[in-house]
């Protein structure tokens, strides 16, 4: 097939597939959002039923304590049932969304990540997939309501306003470092978004929320997330996973720069604040693991790695110039 034919029929089954997981992802966060605000807090877990021998009510699930003894288990409560169904339309919400990719990649007959639409698309797709691995245990469910923030804002600013219809890449890009170096700089991104989001609730968890929250209202959502050693130890391992990622992608990109314009590094403002986040989040690991830098301050550095990952993605493509500024991609 021509490289340069487009399948518009497939184009158009894409676009509808991005449209349908993103209002699939949007009906999955008011689910998980209903359950956050509404969920009571269930502490009482199965063991200290059989230790007391005491039965739940009159339901018809029973667990047998020992031999001639049958204990009542409670049902699952109602918000709790939402709260799973929000889980399992995320990953339809997942799903879709990679169809979405796909489809536009057998449209154009090439990587489907050659501009900023597409490149916002797939950063997201790695970035949910990276949050079903690591948020894949029940206790983990409420963390998907703040993953699902800054995903929907990406691709809603990716649908509204970047949006490019299905065509071949510009000259400068057909290269076979497309593919290597714009897909491991997306996955290394997507994979930043879940650190930053694990550091933002984790220093809400350490702030004193008294002054802030006379009702309590965001202090009980906070208490029903996981633990703040947990929150921490969560950026953390998704830093130390995308962190040598992201640098393989600078430096694909650097061998890809040598290519095509005749230099590894030019100071570009996107090669430079590129740079500047994998500085910001080299500084993190090593605060991580040195003492008076483990809790709160390592935690405000993986965020300032996360606002210069946002900074970079937008503001560098969509205001600046550069030899970036074309491709908008980075």
């Amino acid at each position: 097939m021509n490289p340069d034919h487009i399948d518009i029929g497939l184009a158009r089954y894409s676009d509808w597939a991005f449209t349908s997981s993103v209002v699939v992802l949007v009906v999955a966060l008011l689910l998980l959002a209903v359950e956050l605000a509404y969920s009571r807090g269930r502490r009482v877990e199965h063991r200290e039923l059989v230790a007391t021998g005491t039965g739940m009510g009159t339901g018809t699930n029973t667990v047998a304590d020992a031999p001639g003894r049958v204990l009542d288990t409670p049902k699952r409560p109602v918000d709790e049932r939402i709260g799973r169904s929000g889980l399992a339309l995320v990953y339809v919400g997942i799903a879709m969304l990679g169809v979405c990719i796909l489809l536009r990649g057998f449209a154009t007959m090439r990587v489907p990540w050659g501009n900023m639409y597409e490149f916002i698309n797939l950063t997201c797709f790695c970035g949910l997939v990276a949050a079903a691995i690591m948020l894949r245990r029940p206790q983990y469910r409420a963390l998907w309501a703040f993953v699902l923030v800054p995903v929907l804002i990406l691709l809603t600013v990716s649908g509204r306003w970047l949006y490019a219809n299905a065509a071949p890449v510009m000259p400068a890009l057909q290269s076979y470092w497309l593919p290597i170096h714009v897909s491991v700089v997306s996955l290394g991104s997507g994979v930043f978004l879940v650190a930053g989001v694990a550091s933002i609730l984790f220093l809400a968890k350490m702030s004193p929320l008294g002054a802030l929250d006379r009702e309590g209202r965001l202090a009980g959502i906070l208490q029903r997330l996981p633990d703040a050693q947990t929150l921490d130890r969560i950026a953390y391992r998704a830093t130390i996973f995308a962190f040598p990622v992201f640098g393989f992608g600078v430096i694909f990109g650097a061998i890809w720069a040598e290519e095509a314009w005749g230099r590894y590094w030019g100071w570009d403002p996107k090669e430079t604040v590129a740079f500047i986040a994998w500085v910001i989040y080299a500084a993190y690991l090593h605060a991580r693991s040195t003492a008076g830098w483990r809790d709160r301050k390592a935690a405000w550095i993986n965020v300032a790695g996360f606002v210069a990952m946002v900074f970079n993605l937008f503001f560098i493509n969509l205001v600046t110039t550069g030899l970036h500024s074309y491709a908008g991609v980075g």
